[in-house]
């Protein structure tokens, strides 16, 4: 073993030069260092460049049929409640998502831009005890619920449980809500005092969607949406409101998979509605 060592240390690829052949000077030395300097700046350079990738930018036509493209958001509504914003997605083929609310979240902000609750839309519905039955009688005893939809049933064996069922009943029927009050599932689900409660909330709207490649559009309005003559209405009547702020602020808005490095073009943009007193509502910045 120690002759094995003693061979390693004495193989040498790069033999030493007899000290009588050769002789040190300044300028060697100066040559020395700059040499060195230089080497060190162009393994810097190269490491550089080796670690960062160089992005280009290229427009190519999609030749692809059938797939959807990804569309992911967050908008801030300073004063516009949760309970009225709701989201579509259209396009030219016909295809239409009317209050969209698969993979999208809102969250109730106050005056201040501070989070007052985080709630997936569509959850935690409050229950109802004894309702009106689809016959006009109460719920009885191991009598299972089947609640009215008020004239807009599809078919006779169609109920509508909830105020957000009877809303779409009457959305698929092109007719609008006029008063909730009015409307047994609404009146003890508190429809019109959520409302109210919310009144001077804002609301911070974010998620995803998911649509076809073809041209059409996204859009956020109050009151839920349907069709009627061939024309896109929103219904607001049942916020017995004369008028909506709907400024807001884009946080962002990007189109496909994430890339790094990538400026998306709306990302900070903002757009403030002018009041009727000549004075504009500034936007509140909610931070994630």
């Amino acid at each position: 073993m120690n002759n094995l060592f003693s061979k390693l240390r004495n193989l040498d690829a790069y033999p030493k030069i007899n000290e009588d052949f050769y002789s040190r000077t300044l300028s060697g030395g100066v040559i020395t260092i700059a040499s060195s300097i230089v080497m060190l700046l162009l393994f810097i350079s190269e490491l550089s460049l080796y670690l960062h990738a160089v992005t280009e930018t290229q427009l190519v036509v999609d030749t692809s049929r059938g797939e959807t493209l990804r569309i992911n958001f967050d908008v801030t509504f300073p004063a516009l409640p949760c309970s009225v914003v709701s989201v579509d997605a259209m396009d030219i083929s016909g295809e239409q998502h009317l209050d969209v609310r698969h993979d999208i979240i809102k969250k109730r902000i106050d005056v201040h831009g501070n989070v007052i609750e985080t709630r997936q839309d569509g959850i935690g519905g409050p229950k109802i005890e004894k309702p009106l039955q689809r016959h006009g009688g109460r719920l009885e005893h191991n009598e299972t619920y089947c609640g009215s939809c008020y004239g807009a049933e599809a078919s006779d064996e169609e109920c509508c449980n909830s105020c957000e069922e009877v809303r779409e009943a009457y959305r698929k029927k092109g007719w609008g809500l006029q008063n909730p009050d009015l409307i047994d599932q609404c009146k003890r689900e508190g429809f019109l005092q959520r409302i109210k409660d919310e009144d001077g909330e804002g609301c911070n709207v974010y998620g995803s969607l998911e649509v076809n490649k073809v041209a059409g559009n996204f859009h956020f309005a109050p009151g839920k949406s349907f069709q009627q003559s061939g024309v896109h209405v929103h219904d607001l009547l049942a916020f017995q409101k004369d008028s909506f702020n709907i400024s807001h602020k884009i946080n962002r808005l990007t189109f496909g998979a994430y890339f790094p490095g990538v400026v998306n073009p709306l990302d900070g943009v903002q757009w403030v509605q002018e009041t009727p007193h000549g004075m504009y509502q500034y936007f509140i910045k909610v931070v994630l």
